[in-house]
């Protein structure tokens, strides 16, 4: 596991932007934090790293967005909203494992029982005593 502390939005994009450096075609992204912790933010730092110029924005309303193409594409999930397996599979999740690229999933929470056993889990952290500070873990 390793552990970042992050001072602002711009620190924590650019710890994603040299992460992003050891990901890999199908590699799978658990994000795990609350509302507001900086998911978004950390996904805009991958998309940097993997020079991917697209405006990142939060999928919760879209529930994914698709960054750059080919083996080298971000796929942006928010699963916020999913409940169900029929929710799951109306996303169109499990066709996205075979497109290739990489998968960062907000609320991964809700759908942990179908995800691999190889997926790489992102958790972000508020600190309590310094509102801007997050504290990173990857898995």
């Amino acid at each position: 596991m390793k552990r970042y502390l992050s001072n602002s939005t711009e620190e924590t994009e650019q710890i994603a932007a040299e992460f992003a450096s050891t990901l890999k075609s199908g590699d799978i992204i658990a994000y795990r934090g609350p509302m507001g912790a900086g998911k978004t933010a950390f996904t805009r730092g991958l998309c940097r790293g993997l020079g991917l110029n697209d405006h990142v924005s939060s999928p919760t309303f879209a529930l994914v967005h698709q960054y750059g193409n080919g083996n080298r594409a971000l796929y942006h999930f928010d699963m916020y909203r999913v409940e169900t397996f029929e929710d799951l599979y109306s996303t169109g999740f499990f066709d996205y494992l075979d497109y290739g690229g990489i998968l960062a999933i907000e609320w991964s929470e809700n759908i942990e029982a179908v995800l691999p056993e190889n997926s790489i889990t992102v958790e972000i952290r508020k600190v309590e005593d310094n509102p801007e500070q997050r504290e990173i873990l990857i898995s």
